[in-house]
């Protein structure tokens, strides 16, 4: 081997085993962090040095990692977390208007957090920005802060999330838009109504979302080109889809499905939950809400409807309930308010899950062969429950919907259907059928960008492309501008051939 080839190899293997990343996760759920998380540890495991602006403080430490942590921010988020109830009485116009809100507003406060200003004039270099996306465009600033390369991951399955970004197409005849309970099976209303949501978003982020995360990024990183220059920056995006979960659509090189890298294999259970499950002899029932939405919070009418279902039914129920005072608690239910929800689901017994349609308890929930109960309450859980009906392992009511009469009668139907379930457990087969791990997948093409220095030859051209290029606006123009030159061209040489006949005809009557 040539030395200098050598040499280069032994280059590239250092700069992956010893890279500099810099991780940048500052929306405050639990569940966003958590598909960042997993990663950021594999990539310390291997030997990376990573860094972590992050909400959630780590309690204890761990080799080649640290964070920059968002004092107070976790805690703004939970004066969010007690009115999101209502947005099951908002339009589409306030559902996109509400997270164009939200990006800001928490992109603003994430940026102005002192950690981070006394983060950013320190004197620091990465390699690379792994950088959550999620309405906060400005935090593209610390890719370019660093003169680092740009990796982002999607907390969402939606094409239309990222495409723009990355050039991947998604019609919305057949692409639906992650705001819409629709999958990619719509009738034309359907599609009607979904490219008119697709064109309210547009606008939106456009007007309002867009400008001001440039704004930020210009107050923030005063050094900064204006957001289009970086906006189509990113090397690789890591979204949270696999057709297991969702329809097939198109994806570039450069789009990565790692839909699961965050489970982890199921520990063991504390004593009281495990003879809990191991001793339901007609099944265990998983009930939770997530980490935003709180059972204080239900409806009295949603609540009495709950208690009196659940107290009906031959299967015990364990449900995540926060608060300590539980009255006309049935005594098939046992209330927690944590629970350890990965293990819960890969317990044999467990026969349902009912939640609001996150996608990471969805994923759990396929991963582990467990049909869904949907209780849809805002952003993507409604196309979540809509995908699980569409593929027969789910079905469900949106929350605001809720009443005692068809919570009985569509518990009945998915509890005692037995397709529910099988069709669960196909869906799992074919989230488990894959030639690597999510989570290995997402660090292998991680270290892929490193070692090509940004993986350049992934990105699409069109990219490159104005909107009417794009859309060949200007080839079609330049068509019709032919035609209509083509056709002029004929109807004046009709009329001059035709005036020439007609002269030539006078002349011959007149010399007649």
């Amino acid at each position: 081997m040539h030395p200098y080839v050598f040499a280069y190899i032994l280059s590239a293997i250092a700069l992956v085993d010893s890279a500099r990343i810099l991780g940048v996760f500052p929306f405050p759920t639990h569940s966003h962090y958590q598909l960042g998380d997993a990663i950021f540890k594999e990539l310390a495991r291997t030997g990376h040095n990573v860094t972590v602006i992050s909400p959630f403080k780590e309690t204890e430490a761990i080799k080649n990692f640290k964070q920059i942590l968002l004092d107070g921010l976790a805690e703004h988020a939970a004066e969010m977390q007690n009115n999101l109830f209502v947005q099951t009485d908002y339009s589409i116009f306030q559902k996109v208007e509400w997270l164009d809100t939200l990006g800001i507003d928490f992109t603003a406060l994430a940026l102005k957090n002192s950690n981070v200003q006394k983060f950013i004039r320190e004197n620091h270099h990465f390699d690379l920005v792994i950088v959550e996306n999620f309405y906060n465009e400005a935090l593209l600033g610390f890719c370019h802060h660093f003169q680092a390369l740009c990796i982002g991951v999607s907390s969402l399955f939606s094409p239309y999330w990222f495409n723009g970004k990355m050039g991947s197409p998604a019609p919305p005849s057949y692409v639906p838009h992650f705001l819409v309970a629709y999958t990619s099976k719509m009738s034309f209303w359907q599609r009607f109504y979904n490219t008119i949501v697709y064109v309210i978003s547009e606008v939106s982020r456009s007007l309002y979302g867009y400008r001001n995360q440039n704004r930020l990024l210009q107050t923030y990183f005063p050094k900064a080109p204006h957001l289009d220059e970086l906006y189509y920056n990113i090397s690789l995006m890591l979204y949270s889809g696999h057709v297991s979960i969702s329809e097939a659509v198109p994806n570039l090189p450069n789009t990565i499905d790692v839909a699961g890298h965050h489970v982890k294999p199921p520990k063991k259970l504390p004593q009281d939950l495990q003879e809990y499950l191991d001793s339901a002899t007609d099944g265990v029932i998983l009930f939770s809400m997530g980490s935003n939405l709180k059972v204080k919070d239900f409806p009295n009418d949603t609540m009495n409807a709950f208690v009196t279902v659940f107290s009906e039914l031959p299967q015990k129920v364990i449900w995540k309930y926060e608060s300590e005072d539980f009255p006309n608690r049935p005594c098939n239910v046992l209330a927690r308010p944590w629970l350890p929800q990965n293990d819960i689901l890969a317990h044999p017994n467990v026969v349902l899950f009912i939640t609001h349609g996150g996608l990471l308890g969805t994923i759990e929930a396929v991963y582990h062969g467990k049909p869904i109960f949907g209780l849809p309450v805002f952003s993507d859980q409604y196309i979540n429950a809509a995908r699980a009906k569409q593929f027969g392992y789910g079905r469900y009511i949106p929350f605001g919907e809720v009443n005692e009469n068809n919570l009985r009668d569509e518990l009945r139907e998915i509890l005692y259907n037995p397709k529910y379930s099988v069709n669960a457990k196909k869906r799992s087969s074919i989230m488990h059928d894959q030639p690597l791990p999510p989570l290995e997948r997402a660090i292998f093409w991680i270290e892929y960008v490193l070692r090509h220095n940004g993986a350049p030859h992934l990105r699409c051209s069109a990219l490159d492309l104005a909107w009417y290029q794009y859309f060949l606006v200007d080839v079609v123009g330049a068509c019709v501008a032919l035609l209509v030159a083509t056709i002029g061209i004929i109807i004046v040489l009709y009329r001059k051939i035709c005036h020439c006949a007609c002269k030539l005809s006078i002349t011959k009557i007149k010399k007649m």
